[in-house]
């Protein structure tokens, strides 16, 4: 499945992506994502950040979605990762791909740190991370609150591009930064 810049032909497979979702994913997303004007004003490229989909061969159906947001002020060098894959999809490399597009952009766009917050408890999503050079920066002792009340801890990783950079050409990574754009 091909991952294409967010644009506004994908806004309605979007919302049914989000919308698709199991509850207990939608706790752990912070904006509203079920929210039609929240997901126009993204494919409209309204609001801050680059943000990318997996669709398949159609473009009628979203599998995946990433973003990264630039921070404001004095941290306008960082950009936060946001990424949700389809439960149905999980385990098949999608993951990779859309964060390792978003480390592309990232990169392309001049940010020299990414950060992603994970549960916790969402060791495939750690392991992801940590294998395209992202590291621990900090654990938050019950951060965050599920939709059941229970607690959860939340964990902050970093990737520092001047830092990882070798990891990054590992990966493969390098190489996507000197390809065409597509």
């Amino acid at each position: 499945m091909p991952v294409v810049e967010l644009g506004p032909g994908h806004c309605d497979a979007l919302l049914r992506f989000f919308t698709a979702l199991p509850e207990g994913d939608l706790t752990f997303i912070e904006e509203e994502v079920t929210d039609p004007a929240t997901v126009r004003s993204w494919a409209a490229g309204d609001s801050p950040g680059r943000r990318w989909v997996s669709v398949d061969a159609g473009g009628n159906e979203v599998t995946g979605y990433v973003a990264v947001r630039r921070l404001p002020g004095w941290s306008d060098h960082v950009g936060e990762v946001r990424l949700v894959v389809a439960p149905s999809r999980r385990g098949t490399g999608l993951g990779r791909e859309l964060a390792r597009q978003a480390l592309v952009g990232a990169v392309s766009a001049g940010l020299s740190k990414l950060v992603v917050e994970i549960v916790a408890e969402q060791g495939s999503a750690l392991a992801l991370f940590t294998d395209l050079g992202f590291s621990g920066e900090a654990l938050l002792r019950d951060h965050i609150r599920d939709r059941d009340g229970r607690l959860r801890d939340l964990m902050v990783l970093a990737h520092h591009v001047q830092e990882t950079w070798a990891g990054m050409d590992t990966v493969g990574i390098a190489d996507e930064l000197d390809a065409p754009a597509g």
